[in-house]
């Protein structure tokens, strides 16, 4: 049990604080699609589709390969400077690249109106490149509270600065019309200080972390460099195929979503848009266990138990996602309150459906270590393309008539395949105990309660049968759990006998 509580003792630091930054962020959902329109809250999750596309590509998969090859003791001398040096340089190219042909890119992605969008993401991007080693070193020393510390600040920075200019500006122009706020106030930029909030809190961030940003020494060593771009680059490609199966969609909507006019598709990626973001709970979880479980995963690769533990971090990663599924799922009436503009409720539909395919992302992501610990990483691009090319043929075929529905199922279609293409593969290269059939009945049960209350609500429609039913599902399934795994959870100090009394 002792590995399972490290690894849930580096979530809590390391990912604690990266949910509670990314959940401020997501409070921002209810105040960005009350202050935007549908076709601007769709205009700025075009331009956030095409950063993680370009964060990519910048960062090339550097940060994992650290993980991987600084526990070799012939590489631990140089490999932080080498890195640097290498992920100075390229940010630096891609940067100008970027900025000379910019004008060219916003219309790629559909904001031709405003390729100043553009010029700000790029310095966005730039920034969190340089500050993304530098997290991997603080995360490799157990270094959780400046982690943690600057993590938090960062966010909050970015929420200050988007509401001043949403909320603060327009407030006093309208006290006084003459106000030096027209300086730096055009309310016509809109989605621009968004950015403009992101670019300003990047920038605190790499500031921030400017001794680990610049403490590196002019010291470049090319043949460790190529043997870890060797590791690295089939996980930049699989990382860059990734992005396509999560944020890849939202542009091809914006391409061919079924309507007569670019505002109108706009607004469609408004809508799916914010009905994503409900998904984020799951999401976050995800996030949060991959902080700490990477480098868990390769310090625990030593021991001979770890298949074992492997497994059974899979276990509750897996009973964990299904609450969190029904948790979301059946109290639904609930949280479409984060989305103010009830407009956006047409999509509500699609929630569901990207609960579970974000599910089947977080199981991928426990499955990868395989590929990962087998040096095997060309495999992990190869599946990554097959749900990228799944991504894109679905979304080509059923956007033109589906609309938003089309990319929920393709996301769900995407997920599903490679968690099941990853699991198959990796039980004949590093077999792993994982209790498959368990665990499968738990997700499947999961989905057929959510089922029986939908099709309940369907008959009587009244949110307070929809809130009891939802109670006494989610108690029904939780019992359930804890009695099948007693031997499990009942190992859990204090809570664990606490838990069994009741029962």
């Amino acid at each position: 049990m002792s590995g399972i509580k490290k690894l849930a003792g580096q979530t809590l630091w390391y990912g604690v604080s990266t949910i509670f930054s990314r959940f401020l962020n997501y409070l921002l959902t209810p105040y960005l699609t009350y202050k935007l329109s549908g076709a601007g809250f769709g205009e700025m999750s075009l331009v956030y589709a095409a950063i993680p596309f370009l964060s990519t590509l910048f960062l090339f998969g550097i940060d994992t390969a650290y993980f991987r090859f600084v526990q070799k003791p012939e590489f631990a001398s140089d490999i932080y400077s080498t890195l640097s040096i290498s992920i100075f340089s390229s940010t630096i190219f891609l940067s100008v690249m970027l900025l000379l042909f910019h004008s060219s890119f916003a219309h790629l992605i559909s904001i031709q109106d405003h390729p100043e969008y553009i010029l700000i993401s790029v310095f966005i991007i730039a920034c969190d490149t340089l500050s993304a080693l530098p997290f991997a070193k603080l995360r490799q020393e157990n270094r959780p509270v400046k982690f943690a510390t600057i993590r938090v600040t960062t966010i909050l920075i970015y929420i200050a600065v988007v509401y001043f200019f949403l909320s603060v500006c327009p407030r006093l122009l309208e006290q006084n019309s003459n106000s030096p706020l027209l300086i730096i106030y055009n309310k016509n930029f809109g989605v621009g200080y968004i950015l403009l909030g992101n670019a300003i809190s990047a920038f605190y961030q790499f500031i921030a972390l400017r001794k680990e940003v610049f403490g590196f020494q002019l010291k470049f060593n090319t043949a460790m460099w190529k043997e870890i771009m060797i590791y690295a680059w089939p996980i930049a490609i699989a990382s860059f195929a990734g992005m396509i199966n999560e944020t890849f969609d939202r542009i091809m909507l914006g391409w061919w979503a079924p309507t007569h006019s670019v505002e109108a598709a706009r607004t469609e990626v408004g809508i799916y848009s914010a009905c994503y973001k409900l998904s984020i709970l799951i999401t976050l979880f995800i996030q949060a266990f991959r902080m700490g479980a990477e480098p868990f995963f390769f310090k625990q690769s030593v021991q001979e138990d770890a298949p074992r533990t492997y497994a059974r971090v899979m276990k509750f990663f897996v009973i964990t996602i299904s609450v969190m599924f029904l948790m979301v799922a059946l109290y639904l009436d609930i949280w479409k309150q984060f989305i103010r503009n009830k407009e956006m409720w047409t999509g509500l539909t699609v929630v569901p459906i990207l609960l579970f395919a974000n599910m089947f992302l977080g199981i991928y992501y426990n499955l990868s270590i395989w590929y990962k610990l087998s040096q095997k990483t060309s495999a992990g691009a190869v599946i990554t393309f097959v749900g990228a090319a799944l991504t894109l043929i679905i979304n080509a075929i059923f956007i033109p008539r589906y609309s938003y529905m089309a990319c929920a199922w393709a996301t769900f279609i995407c997920y599903g395949s490679m968690m099941a293409i990853s699991y198959f593969w990796g039980q004949k290269v590093y077999p792993i105990p994982y209790a498959t059939k368990k665990l499968c009945a738990y997700m499947v049960i999961a989905a057929i309660i959510y089922l029986v209350h939908r099709t309940i609500i369907g008959w009587w429609p009244k949110e307070w049968i929809s809130l009891s039913l939802a109670t006494l599902f989610t108690v029904g399934y939780l019992v359930f759990i804890l009695r099948i795994e007693r031997k499990e959870f009942s190992k859990l100090p204090y809570v664990g006998k606490l838990i069994y009394r009741f029962i």
